[in-house]
Formats: C-alpha cells, sequence, structure tokens
C-alpha cells in the first residue's frame, strides 16, 4: 500500500466544504454531546438536509458524518454512541431501532489497490428493523423488513427479512415472527 498515493478529490462529499465545516461545529457541540432532548437533534439533522420522520428520538452521543445523506422513517430510535458513518445514503425505514454503539459504516478502502482507493456503497435498513448494540453493519448491507442484527454481530451481506442473525459474520440464527407488525396507515 502506497498512501502518499491517495487522492480523493474526485469523492462527492454532496455539499461545499463550509456546510460541511457548520455541521462539524454543531455534531460536535451538540448532538454528539450528553445533551438531553431528542427533537432538537432532529431539528438540526433537518436543517442540515437529513430527511427524518415523525415520531424519531435521537439519544445524546449520536454521530452523523453526512446528515445531507441520510433518511430515517417515521418512529425509529437512534440509540446513544451510534455512529452513521455515511459517505454514502444510509436509509432507515420506520419503526426500527439502532442500538447503542451501533456503527454504520458506508465506505471502505480497495485492499488490491495500493493507492487505497475509496469506495462507497448505500446501506438500506428496512421497516421494523432491530440493530443490536454495538453492531456493525458494512457497506452496501440491505437488512430486511422486520431482520434482526443481534448484539455484536456484524453484518457483511444482506440479512433477510424476518430473521434473527448474530455473530461475526452474522448469519441467519432463526427466523422472526412477524408479532406486532405496524399496520398499514388507514386513509383519512
Amino acid at each position: 500500500m502506497r498512501l502518499d498515493r491517495f487522492d480523493n478529490r474526485a469523492f462527492d462529499r454532496g455539499r461545499p466544504w463550509l456546510v460541511e465545516a457548520m455541521w462539524r461545529v454543531f455534531e460536535g457541540a451538540l448532538v454528539n454531546s450528553g445533551l438531553p432532548g431528542s427533537g432538537w437533534r432532529v431539528a438540526l439533522l433537518r436543517l442540515f438536509g437529513a430527511r427524518v420522520g415523525g415520531g424519531v428520538v435521537i439519544k445524546p452521543y449520536v454521530r452523523v458524518k453526512f446528515p445531507w445523506k441520510l433518511h430515517i422513517g417515521d418512529h425509529s430510535w437512534i440509540g446513544e454512541s451510534v455512529w452513521i458513518d455515511n459517505l454514502e445514503s444510509v436509509a432507515i425505514g420506520a419503526h426500527c431501532c439502532v442500538s447503542q454503539g451501533a456503527y454504520l459504516c458506508t465506505g471502505n478502502h480497495r485492499w488490491d489497490d495500493t493507492s487505497f482507493a475509496l469506495v462507497t456503497q448505500p446501506i438500506i435498513i428496512g421497516d421494523q428493523c432491530w440493530i443490536g448494540a454495538q453492531a456493525r453493519v458494512a457497506p452496501g448491507v440491505t437488512c430486511g423488513e422486520g431482520a434482526v442484527l443481534c448484539l455484536g454481530g456484524v453484518a457483511t451481506a444482506d440479512l433477510e427479512a424476518w430473521t434473527i442473525n448474530a455473530g461475526i459474520p452474522a448469519t441467519r440464527v432463526r427466523l422472526r415472527e412477524k408479532t406486532g407488525i405496524v399496520p398499514e396507515a388507514s386513509p383519512g
């Protein structure tokens, strides 16, 4: 590997450097802090371009690399010390729980390239998923509706809908019953 040849200038950060710098100030001082409250965290994420649904709870010490590349569905929870390292888009469905210390990583480097080229892929987490505490989700992974990634699990490949997955790398340990499924909203 020749890190002196690394060149990241072609990477699209999604916003001008000044917007990113302003986000870093707000994120470091407020979002990634121990201050109580969730609503103002949601408001700041929205202010910087995140699409965040209603009833979302964001706990203290959460880190988000690029809020403009983040979508969170209605009534989802993001636990303490979650790191959403979203060089590429991250979509979290409705009624999801991303538990304490989870890490969602959309970037990697090519180990077969001496210049250590950056590779990014989106992460999609379907509705009613649960990403357990200290779990890891790798670039390009899709978690099907209702999938669970257990405590400390590492998802390096897609998780099937309505399955419970554990281990490193995560593998299916059993099916999950479709109990307590959130019904479709009735037209009002």
